[in-house]
């Protein structure tokens, strides 16, 4: 029996290293980092590289404790095994020194989770003096306006914004190696500014100017999006962002001053509602409003 018991367990863990092959060999360079990275996209942020720390910690403290717990209770079940069914173990009401410790040990590794949070947060919050670039990120329902404060640029000499709606997700650019301070304002309801590469996000809230500062590092095309429940056309809340070179960033900002769009812009009153809507775009629900 027992050697039955033991080639059916070699076959299980060659049959799972050969499937562990398989989906090894489909994968691309990119995938194999990104299962190193334990999920996170590629990074585009010169703070990328604390979160990814404490990201990793946190995992590899997970599994310590699990492994840690799973061991206990298969050495637990083993050691204290009996075969007769009708043998009741000694029964105690309490044990004081295991009862301390697993009030303890929780509050051990909260307070070493904790800590390393807070170190990596005043990292990627921290301060720049005096960064090469500022923009304004409006979150509005639903969609989000840029405002770049350009003026003291002499390449570009002017404010101006870029503003999406509904039905059009807006472009944002930035200039690869230059740092710039995002400010997040809100006109209606709370939102969360979230570009994934960076690994970074924050709170957009009515009545509160929140901010933070990054440096791009990679060039290319890059998701962003609302990270917070905010209503009826949340899932519309996206952006593209755009990491390019200095010269193509202020290049792209001279065609937003050839369309006009010159200026702030705090949140445009046609964010609101459906460009050219439709039966199917405009919402039931304030059909009956009033």
């Amino acid at each position: 029996m027992g050697g039955i018991t033991s080639r059916s367990a070699r076959r299980l863990l060659l049959a799972g290293l050969s499937l562990g092959v398989l989906a090894l060999s489909g994968c691309t360079e990119a995938d194999i980092q990104q299962w190193k990275r334990l999920g996170l996209p590629a990074p585009s942020g010169n703070h990328t590289s604390y979160i990814e720390h404490l990201w990793i910690g946190a995992w590899i403290a997970a599994a310590f404790v699990g492994v840690l717990v799973w061991g206990l209770i298969g050495w637990a079940s083993r050691r204290y095994k009996r075969k007769d069914p009708s043998y009741i173990p000694k029964q105690n009401r309490y044990n004081l020194p295991m009862e301390i410790m697993y009030t303890i040990v929780p509050f051990i590794i909260i307070g070493v989770l904790f800590y390393y949070t807070v170190v990596t947060q005043n990292k990627v919050l921290a301060t720049v003096p005096n960064p090469d670039h500022t923009i304004d990120v409006v979150g509005q329902k639903w969609s989000w306006t840029f405002n770049y404060k350009e003026k003291d640029n002499p390449a570009v000499g002017q404010d101006v914004y870029e503003s999406g709606t509904i039905n059009t997700s807006p472009d944002l650019y930035l200039p690869v190696g230059q740092s710039i301070r995002f400010n997040l304002s809100s006109p209606d309801v709370i939102h969360s500014f979230w570009i994934p590469s960076f690994y970074t996000k924050l709170d957009v809230v009515p009545g509160r100017d929140n901010h933070f500062y990054t440096t791009p590092t990679t060039e290319g095309t890059f998701p962003g999006k609302c990270a917070e429940l905010c209503g009826t056309y949340h899932s519309a809340m996206i952006f593209n962002v755009h990491i390019v070179s200095v010269d193509e960033y202020n290049a792209y900002l001279k065609t937003l001053i050839a369309k006009g769009q010159v200026g702030e812009a705090k949140g445009p009153a046609n964010a609101n509602s459906p460009v050219n809507p439709t039966p199917e775009a405009t919402p039931k629900s304030e059909e009956g409003e009033g």
